[in-house]
């Protein structure tokens, strides 16, 4: 049998919500954190749909939104400057192959994160 946890966080968005559900414990909790499929239920379908399938469940399927603000971006900044966050990145692209950079995200073959250059 598979390790199954007390607390999944889905951050991707990619995992089905039956994969979801097999990998938590019998009173688990997955987290949806963000959207994906923007033009689906404004990217949150998956989300909605568990969400209201928790009501029916002993384990939790629980939504997350979270609020931007400037003031966390900062800190972020911070912490990457000072070497304590160290993003995953799989591939770094010029701007001008953005297309080729959102094709390579929405093809599920990017481990991590893409990041855009931009020449000055």
């Amino acid at each position: 049998m598979s390790r199954r946890y007390d607390l999944v966080l889905d951050i991707a968005g990619n995992p089905s919500l039956r994969r979801l559900r097999r990998a938590l414990r019998p009173r688990g909790t997955a987290v949806f954190v963000g959207g994906e499929d923007a033009g689906a239920l404004i990217g949150m379908g998956r989300q909605l749909r568990g969400a209201l399938l928790s009501v029916f469940l002993r384990q939790r399927l629980a939504l997350l939104v979270a609020e931007e603000r400037a003031a966390d971006y900062d800190r972020l900044t911070g912490l990457i400057e000072a070497g304590r966050l160290v993003p995953s990145i799989d591939r770094v692209h010029p701007l001008e192959d953005a297309p080729l950079a959102v094709r390579e995200l929405a093809a599920g073959s990017v481990r991590g994160k893409i990041a855009i250059t931009v020449d000055r």
